[in-house]
């Protein structure tokens, strides 16, 4: 693997003590400042360890527990609620904080001007006393209702901007992806197969929450656009095959005349990755483990170029660009199929005028989506350099907590262009 059993480490131990801080901070916004009741105060603390040691937990458990992942998934579901608490108990303590300065400075009395001495004047016995200054204004006393009233809204008011965003989040989630339509110019690309268009998804998780249901309104949609082929850029599943074949199974009624076309994510590594991919050949999709196929004939064709996961690069299986490139008629349009955008100036410079990839999500859900167009320089959709193009999909599922805000789910028609 690529990643360091060190570098896990820190990760999870960086997380896991921002956690706990933030836990804490909870604690101390929704129950110690709202209340000196006791039994309030100790059942904040009961109630957010709860909340907080499950969290702390759930990736373990889930690489130990497979059947641990639905319990999980709403441990990951408080993890949004707690990041939208933690945001509105900011906001309203910033306006709080602008409040009390603002009143502050308009209670305070400018000071009364004091004539200037004559200096032709002699001096009196008045100026030539000690001047003692004034003993400061006594500070007011601190009103302990009005505190415990602004700390009650102000936790009253987190809690209902926290819900509020949570529900909407949870139905952008659960509702059908959007679809996005897109045209590429991609370079050598036959006048025959002009208008070819390709149906990209990416990223659905088919689990314990995204099941048989989900999988047939997607492929609905996607039948519906009439795609002569099918791509799936990877991180299909969060599972088994033996729990998820039946929801999986669903991607059989895709129509597309060149046929549905599936590369790996980190998440099939998760699961078995080469099990995964004997499954889904099994059910009449094309598998590119580092290797192209040809969509076309005779009149006009280009390559379909497919790669496993990025991340995946060191290990005894993984991404491998030159063994899929092997062989390849390097005059020939060529897509690729890689589920990260990493190496796409690589992939570029090597021919594949167009990459579809995922794994970003666009950040799912808002913070998230800033700091993820922070780390990645392409988050998310179309991007161009000279003649070659990416699509980086926003994800047609979601991971993690059931939330999408301001980064929908889509499904992407692409339709290519000589």
């Amino acid at each position: 693997m690529v990643e360091s059993p060190l570098r896990i480490i820190l990760f999870v131990l960086l997380v896991s003590v921002a956690s706990v801080y933030v836990h804490i901070y909870l604690y101390r916004r929704l129950f110690r400042d709202t209340s000196t009741n006791r039994a309030w105060r100790t059942a904040g603390k009961v109630l957010l360890t709860a909340l907080c040691v499950p969290l702390l937990l759930s990736w373990v458990v889930t690489r130990i527990i497979p059947s641990a992942f639905i319990v999980a998934v709403f441990a990951w579901t408080w993890m949004g609620v707690a990041v939208y608490l933690l945001l509105s108990l900011a906001l309203m303590g910033a306006v709080r904080w602008l409040v009390a300065r603002t009143r502050g400075h308009r209670g305070v009395a400018a000071p009364l001007a004091t004539p200037a001495p004559d200096p032709a004047a002699p001096p009196s016995l008045s100026d030539l006393a000690v001047t003692v200054p004034p003993p400061p204004p006594a500070a007011p006393p601190v009103d302990e209702a009005r505190r415990l009233f602004l700390s009650r809204a102000t936790a009253g008011g987190a809690v209902l901007a926290a819900g509020g965003l949570t529900g909407y989040g949870m139905w952008s989630a659960f509702h059908p992806p959007v679809v996005n339509e897109v045209a590429v110019r991609l370079p050598g690309l036959p006048k025959a197969l002009d208008g070819f268009t390709i149906v990209h998804m990416s990223d659905i998780h088919v689990g314990p929450i995204i099941q048989r249901r989900f999988m047939d309104e997607l492929v609905r949609r996607a039948n519906a656009l009439k795609p002569d082929l099918v791509a799936i850029t990877g991180d299909l599943v969060d599972g088994t095959v033996a729990d998820l074949r039946h929801s999986v199974a669903a991607l059989q009624n895709l129509q597309a005349r060149a046929g549905t076309h599936f590369i790996t994510g980190n998440h099939e590594y998760y699961w078995n990755a080469s099990t995964w991919a004997d499954a889904l050949s099994g059910l009449g999709v094309t598998v590119l483990r580092n290797r192209h196929v040809t969509i076309g004939d005779a009149g006009g064709a280009f390559d379909l170029v497919g790669v496993d996961d990025w991340s995946m690069r060191n290990g005894p299986k993984g991404y491998n660009l030159d063994a899929a490139l092997q062989g390849r008629n390097p005059d020939r349009a060529a897509v690729l199929l890689a589920h990260q955008p990493s190496n796409w100036d690589v992939a570029a410079k090597a021919g594949m005028g167009l990459q579809l990839s995922g794994h970003t999500h666009g950040g799912q859900f808002f913070p998230f989506t800033v700091a993820v167009s922070a780390i990645w320089k392409h988050d998310a959709g179309l991007f161009q350099e000279g003649d070659n193009h990416l699509y980086v999909s926003r994800g047609t599922g979601f991971w993690g907590p059931p939330l999408r805000v301001a980064a929908p789910s889509e499904i992407v028609k692409v339709t290519l262009l000589a």
